[in-house]
């Protein structure tokens, strides 16, 4: 199986804690790590198959 690595980015805390678990809930990915880069903006890595990796980012 092919290993897929998706990335968001969102402005503020509370709206990246609320992607993640959309992403989570919307397909079989696992949370690699939430990334803060600053000025507010924070980014998620999800890891999962292709497919999965790509519903949960689209989610």
């Amino acid at each position: 199986m092919r290993q897929a690595l998706g990335l968001i980015e969102t402005k503020g805390y509370v709206a990246n804690v609320e992607a993640a678990d959309a992403m989570a809930k919307a397909a079989d990915v696992g949370l690699v790590k939430q990334v803060q880069i600053g000025g507010g903006f924070l980014t998620t890595l999800v890891r999962g198959d292709v497919g999965s990796v790509k519903a949960a980012v689209d989610a």
